[in-house]
Formats: structure tokens, C-alpha cells, sequence
């Protein structure tokens, strides 16, 4: 169940990757787990991304694996983050995820919600 390919539709930053390896250790989350990468409806712009853990592949799913992360991602929200990248900032501005899209023709200002 699922297809699993390499970090060629979704890439992770060593950030990203380090962040994702910190939380799942420091929330002793099994290492079975993946990061569920999403999309849906919502938000200023029309869609919103959605990042979590999930221990369970659904039918129809892409399982990219890098570096030992293991992405689980929908065939919907594929056709939308085919490209991304996900980096992690630390930094003035905020602290959290960030998802650099190539299909987003416009954003709102916080970056958590795009169109297409």
C-alpha cells in the first residue's frame, strides 16, 4: 500500500530533516511513524498546508523517504506539492515550518494558506 519514491516531489532542508528527527525523539514518536504532508481547503488564499505525524500509510498514498523521514503524502495533495520544498526557520520572523511551493500563484501574508 502506497508508492514509495524518492525526495524528488517534496524536498527537506537539513533543517527540516534535524527539526523533524528532534521533535519525533523528544516525543518519544515511533520511528514507524511518518510526517503526513497535506493540503486542504482553507485559508485567506484558498488552501492551507497541513504537516503531522501518522503511523499509518492510506491507500493511495506516496511514501518519499529521506534521509530516514519518512513523507506520507495523498494523491490530492501531491498534484499541489509536487516541487515543494520544506525547509525549518528559526529565526526574527517566527519559528516553525515553512513550505517553498513552485504551484503557488499567490500566498497571504503569514505563508500558511496559498492558491493556485
Amino acid at each position: 500500500m502506497g508508492e514509495i519514491k524518492n525526495a524528488t516531489e517534496i524536498s527537506l532542508t537539513e533543517k527540516a530533516l534535524s527539526e523533524i528527527k528532534r521533535i519525533m525523539s523528544e516525543n518519544k514518536v515511533p520511528e514507524s511513524f511518518g510526517v503526513r504532508v497535506g493540503v486542504k481547503g482553507g485559508g485567506c488564499s484558498g488552501f492551507t498546508y497541513t504537516l503531522g505525524f501518522d503511523g499509518e500509510v492510506k491507500e493511495g498514498d506516496t511514501i518519499i523517504e529521506d534521509n530516514e523521514v519518512k513523507l506520507f503524502i495523498d494523491g490530492k495533495s501531491l498534484f499541489y506539492l509536487s516541487g515543494t520544498e520544506l525547509d525549518f526557520s528559526d529565526g526574527l520572523n517566527g519559528k516553525g515550518f515553512v513550505f517553498s511551493n513552485p504551484n503557488a500563484t499567490k500566498t497571504c501574508g503569514c505563508g500558511e494558506s496559498f492558491g493556485v
